[in-house]
């Protein structure tokens, strides 16, 4: 069952590292765009077209500072430690769905079932959080029960 857990957080480290590939590669494009616009008779058009590519570059400085966020919170997780309670880097299997404790990194498949990474500040991870096998709970109008704390 650490192999759950194991193939979890590499598919968490993954997610992070494909987002930031991403992020940057619109960074630099919109970098490339703003330094290739010329100057037209247009006149504002230039200082237009610079500024909507510097907000462009704005935006996803934002967002990768987020990602860095993620990160963090990543490492944070031993992915090996076992606990009786949900804690984060846990997996939890429950009568109304698999989730992984880390961060939100949508549906991740691992050992043949679908996990619903997500956050322990999200809603439902702190819904999940101290929870024990067997624990019932109640969120979002659905009953829940732990059947398993990976």
């Amino acid at each position: 069952m650490a192999d759950i857990k194991q193939q979890l957080y590499t598919l968490c480290t993954e997610y992070i590292a494909a987002k930031e590939t991403d992020i940057r590669r619109t960074i630099d494009e919109a970098r490339e765009a703003a330094n290739n616009e010329t100057k037209s008779s247009a006149g504002d058009k230039y200082e237009t077209g610079r500024e909507t590519m510097q907000q462009e570059i704005d935006l996803n400085l934002t967002r990768l500072n987020e990602l860095k966020k993620l990160k963090v919170t990543l490492d944070r997780i031993l992915p090996d430690q076992k606990s009786d309670i949900v804690v984060p880097g846990s997996a939890v299997l429950t009568s109304n769905g698999n989730y992984y404790i880390g961060i939100s990194a949508g549906v991740l498949n691992a050992g043949g079932n679908a996990y619903y990474a997500v956050s322990a500040a999200s809603p439902i991870g702190a819904a999940l959080t101290g929870r024990r096998k067997g624990d019932s709970f109640s969120w979002n109008g659905k009953s829940y029960t732990v059947a398993e704390v990976l």
